[in-house]
């Protein structure tokens, strides 16, 4: 069978690279479905991002507190060892400790825990405010200002608050998580939002949001090819790259969290949850994911080998 040929490739965004940053990480660039290389360009490698927190969450797994000990207390510290120890190719700094019910740390004081990761390591960083609107808009903003021109990923960006988010990368350069619940309109119709607000389309990464395997991951599959799809087909407003956060996902699933003594038929809580995220990850990315935050040190090692032995990097 002759390939399909594609209408237009995937834009390209790039994270870091400027300001401080001494390495960049350019995501998107395909004209060919992943790993297809026989039918076309797939583009740049997909990269693998590791999580950080200013406030560790209280679901946190105890498999993940064993495999990370006292440096979940140190968000630089542990930056640096997924960076060097783990293959970390971008980091991610949730803070959690700015939600109003964990901590309500001022917009100040988040900036200062990404200040420390910032001088902790040299890749790019993706920044996660929490889960409250005016909270994460004050969080970001402050963010965004305090470092401007380190590219970050800020994130994220939704129909609620897309402006506040929009306004702040583009005065001060940096790039945006576009977050639609699991729908190809509406991931659609945001991006449109953020470009008509005069957000360039290359600093525009869409996370249709994950679900972890068993947890909704056919539906998040399914939504993601159908936008690489139709990308591919010509609609310049879906052809940007995509995030998947497999590690956030399968970290709140109880088979990633229950005790063997409860499940015994179930194995070891530590190598479940690798093996989970692992799973999760490596479905993401045969839909089109570009980026994936990963939790599991293992889960992270393992996922960035599976992806060089598939790009034949």
């Amino acid at each position: 069978m002759p390939p399909e040929k594609v209408s237009a490739p995937i834009r390209t965004v790039t994270l870091g690279g400027s300001g401080t940053r001494t390495s960049a990480v350019t995501l998107g660039g395909a004209s060919a479905l992943p790993f297809r290389h026989f039918e076309g360009d797939t583009g740049h490698r997909p990269a693998i991002a590791m999580e950080v927190f200013d406030r560790v969450p209280r679901s946190y797994p105890e498999s993940l507190r064993a495999a990370y000990g006292s440096l979940l207390d140190d968000p630089a510290a542990m930056a640096r060892c997924c960076v060097e120890e783990h293959g970390a190719e971008v980091i991610s700094v949730r803070l959690e400790g700015a939600h109003p019910d964990n901590g309500d740390c001022s917009p100040e004081d988040a900036a200062r825990v990404v200040e420390r990761v910032l001088k902790a390591v040299g890749v790019p960083l993706i920044v996660t405010g929490p889960a409250h609107f005016a909270k994460t808009n004050e969080v970001l903003k402050q963010v965004a200002s305090a470092f401007a021109g380190e590219n970050l990923l800020l994130s994220w960006a939704e129909t609620d608050n897309y402006k506040t988010i929009a306004a702040a990368a583009m005065a001060y350069n940096h790039c945006v998580v576009a977050q639609t619940p699991i729908d190809v309109n509406m991931a659609k119709q945001l991006n449109i939002l953020l470009t008509n607000m005069g957000l360039a389309p290359e600093k525009i990464v869409v996370d249709a949001l994950t679900g972890a395997l068993g947890y909704g991951l056919e539906y998040t599959y399914s939504v993601m090819e159908r936008i690489r799809t139709a990308a591919f087909t010509g609609d310049p407003m879906l052809a940007m790259p995509m995030l998947g956060t497999p590690g956030f996902e399968v970290a709140k699933t109880k088979e990633s969290k229950a005790p063997a003594s409860a499940f015994p038929q179930w194995g070891p809580e530590g190598e479940r949850g690798a093996l989970l995220e692992i799973a999760t990850a490596m479905s993401l990315l045969n839909a089109g994911a570009d980026l994936l935050i990963l939790y599991h040190p293992v889960a992270a090692r393992t996922v960035k080998r599976k992806i060089a032995e598939m790009t034949h990097l």
